[in-house]
C-alpha cells in the first residue's frame, strides 16, 4: 500500500466540530506501510478525551474501505496542557518563544468592533505596565496598520525572523505591513493558515507579557489553526447588544469551549449613543451583553458606547485608550477591561501583573 494513497484518504477525516480535514491541519505526522500493517500517527493538542477517540474511529472508518490496507494501527500523540486558570493548575508557558501569555480577541460575526477592542486593549495593558504584542490574524481584512498609524514595512533579522513593527509601545504584526491598501489577499484556507503559523512562529516577539491575537470573525480554519498551534491562555469575546450578534457570540464561545480554551469575559460594544441633548439611545437594544454574560456564565468586562472620538482616533492611528481615563469615558472603560484581563490571566503565575 502506498502511503500517499493513505494520506489522500485521510483528507476525508474532519477534525471534530470543524469543516477542515486532519491532513490540511498538519495533524498527520507519519504513515508507514510494512509487513501487512498500516500505521498512522497523528499529533493533536487537546484536553478533550473525546477528540482522540473520535479521530481513531473516523480514520478506521475511512481506511478500512481501501483494498490492501491490511491491519490498521492508528496512534495519536496528545499534547495536553493544564486548563488555563483551573483550580490548582500552574499555568505553563506559551509555546511561542518570548511570550508569557496569549489572549485571543474574537467575535462570532464581523462588524462588531473586535479590532478596535483589540487595539485599545493592547494600549491599556501597556499603560498598566505590561509588555504587549498584537498579532493581526485577520488576513483578509487587516486593520492594525491603520489603527496604529503606521505603514512601515516589516524587516527580518539575521536568523530570518520577521521583526514586528513598534507602535505606541506595542509590537505589532499584520498583513497590512506587507501589502498596500489596494492589494487583496486572495488565498485559499491552507495557505492562509500557513501565513498565520508564520506570524505566530517566525516573528521575533521579544520579552512579551501578553500577545493579543486579533482573530478574524467566525469559527473557521484560522481559529482552529491558532488553538492547535499555540497554547492560548484565554479568549475575550466581542459582541453588540442585538440578538443577531449575540447568536454568533454564542457560537464563538462554544468553539473555544470545544477546544478547551477558557473564555475570560464578554465585551459589549456599541452599547448606546448619547445625542447632543444628552439623551441616551440604545440603538441595538439595551442589556443584551449583560443577559448573554449571565447566560454563558462568563464575566461582562464592560460596555462601550458609540463615540466619535473612538472612531476618529482609530482612523488617525491613535487608539482612544491613549487618552487619560479621566478625560474620556471610553478610554476609562478600556483601562478597566485591561485590569480585568490582568486579574484573570496574570503575566506571571501567582502574581498580579
Amino acid at each position: 500500500m502506498n502511503p500517499e494513497i493513505i494520506r489522500e484518504a485521510l483528507r476525508q477525516v474532519r477534525y471534530p466540530g470543524f469543516s477542515r480535514d486532519i491532513v490540511s491541519f498538519g495533524l498527520v505526522k507519519e504513515i508507514v506501510c510494512a509487513d501487512g500493517v498500516t500505521t498512522v500517527r497523528l499529533e493533536v493538542q487537546t484536553r478533550d478525551a473525546k477528540v482522540p477517540d473520535q479521530l481513531v474511529h473516523d480514520c478506521h472508518a475511512v481506511l478500512e474501505r481501501l483494498p490492501g490496507v491490511g491491519r490498521l494501527d492508528v496512534k495519536i500523540d496528545v499534547k495536553e496542557s493544564p486548563a488555563p486558570g483551573a483550580a490548582g493548575a500552574v499555568p505553563g508557558p506559551s509555546s511561542i518563544p518570548g511570550v508569557k501569555r496569549i489572549i485571543a480577541v474574537a467575535s462570532g460575526k464581523g462588524g462588531v468592533g473586535k479590532s478596535t477592542v483589540a487595539a485599545n486593549l493592547a494600549v491599556a495593558l501597556v499603560a498598566a505596565g505590561a509588555k504587549v504584542g498584537l498579532c493581526d490574524c485577520d488576513l483578509y481584512g487587516p486593520s492594525m496598520a491603520q489603527m496604529f498609524g503606521t505603514r512601515q514595512r516589516v524587516t527580518a533579522n539575521d536568523r530570518d525572523e520577521i521583526l514586528p513593527v513598534q507602535a505606541h509601545g506595542i509590537q505589532v504584526m499584520s498583513m497590512g505591513f506587507l501589502l498596500d491598501d489596494r492589494s487583496p489577499v486572495v488565498v485559499r484556507g491552507p495557505l492562509a493558515t500557513r501565513y498565520i503559523q508564520q506570524f505566530l512562529r517566525q516573528v521575533a516577539w521579544r520579552d512579551l507579557d501578553y500577545l493579543l491575537l486579533d482573530l478574524p470573525p467566525g469559527t473557521g480554519d484560522i481559529q482552529l489553526t491558532v488553538v492547535q498551534t499555540v497554547s492560548v491562555d484565554g479568549a475575550v469575546i466581542v459582541t453588540t447588544p442585538q440578538e443577531v450578534a449575540l447568536i454568533d457570540a454564542r457560537k464563538a464561545v462554544a468553539m473555544f469551549e470545544k477546544v478547551n480554551v477558557r473564555v475570560l469575559g464578554l465585551i459589549e460594544n456599541m452599547a448606546w449613543f448619547v445625542c447632543d441633548a444628552g439623551k441616551k439611545y440604545f440603538l441595538f437594544g439595551d442589556g443584551g451583553g449583560m443577559r448573554e454574560a449571565v447566560f454563558l456564565k462568563v464575566p461582562l468586562f464592560g460596555r462601550i458606547p458609540f463615540d466619535m472620538v473612538t472612531r476618529e482616533s482609530g482612523d488617525l492611528g491613535t487608539p482612544v485608550a491613549l487618552l487619560a481615563p479621566e478625560e474620556n469615558t471610553v478610554s476609562a472603560a478600556f483601562h478597566e477591561m485591561a485590569a480585568s484581563v490582568l486579574a484573570a490571566v496574570p503575566a506571571v503565575s501567582g502574581e498580579s501583573a
